[in-house]
């Protein structure tokens, strides 16, 4: 049903080289093509970042690029009010972790039907290099403090997305498009609040966490007959922080979403509703004075 040409950037991709951005992006339209449903029928938002320029870089299906720490409440907004639809949210770690991470458990915790793809590069790379939420605990960067580097343990999304109350939290990595594709369009398939932590170098500022780095260090849990409905397996899964970096599915059951349980119109999404403009002049006259 969805063509590669229909995927064309608008615009041009302006990400550095070697920027695991593009790898996300590539997923992303192999993911698209493989669900096999029309594109407006999908909708991405994203935050503000490197990450938040996706809607920028893909063609065909409808986005809406909104503020720093925003896409999953804009994003919450247009599933209830559009319950056919399939909402993306792409942002950032500085983006998700950061001024958005009230946003990030509150929508876990309900349970709201999205998939959230969260690009990891432990940097605030559009804003020069900062370290982010994500970065690990003494990474060195153009604002930490000297000498011991970040001062505190990072966030792990997907143990916060667990404890939170998602009901599908995995990880990737932008390098294995194979894997990663599998886990968006399980993500995007999945009825509840669906969580990718997608692993991506930042060639420009990030000299830590590399292409070399995550080839070497990371390994599938499906590899290793991980039982995803285990609540407290995939915790510990999730906060394994010596050695080798676990990817896949570490958490995945099914539980009654958002939309189920609270009253919603039931007639027409708002997609497909046509406001008539005597009834709009109508309840602004019966407003005047």
């Amino acid at each position: 049903m969805t063509t590669t040409e229909q995927l064309d950037p608008p615009q041009k991709v302006t990400w550095c080289t070697g920027c695991g951005n593009h790898g996300i992006l590539a997923a992303l339209k192999k993911a698209v093509l493989e669900l096999d449903m029309p594109v407006h029928n999908l909708v991405i938002t994203s935050g503000i970042g490197c990450s938040g320029k996706i809607p920028h870089y893909i063609g065909g299906l409808n986005s809406f690029h909104t503020l720093h720490g925003r896409p999953i409440p804009v994003a919450t907004g247009i599933h209830m009010a559009n319950k056919d639809l399939e909402v993306i949210v792409h942002a950032g770690d500085g983006d998700t972790l950061g001024e958005g991470l009230g946003h990030f458990v509150h929508a876990a915790r309900r349970n709201v039907n999205l998939a959230v793809f969260i690009h990891n590069n432990g940097v605030m790379g559009l804003t020069k290099g900062q370290f982010s939420p994500a970065a690990p605990r003494g990474y060195v960067s153009n604002t930490s403090p000297p000498p011991p580097g970040a001062p505190m343990a990072p966030t792990n999304p997907v143990a916060q997305a667990i404890t939170a109350g998602a009901t599908f939290a995995a990880r990737g990595f932008s390098g294995d498009q194979k894997a990663l594709v599998k886990l968006m369009v399980e993500a995007v398939k999945h009825r509840g609040f669906a969580v990718v932590d997608i692993l991506q170098p930042c060639v420009t500022w990030n000299r830590q966490l590399t292409w070399k780095f995550y080839n070497e260090n990371t390994f599938s849990l499906q590899d290793n007959g991980h039982d995803v409905s285990n609540k407290l397996a995939a915790l510990e899964k999730a906060f394994v922080d010596k050695g080798k970096i676990p990817i896949g599915v570490f958490y995945k059951v099914d539980a009654p979403d958002l939309a189920v349980d609270i009253a919603l119109p039931e007639d027409v999404p708002l997609k497909d509703h046509i406001t008539k403009l005597k009834d709009v002049q109508q309840i602004i006259d019966d407003l005047m004075i």
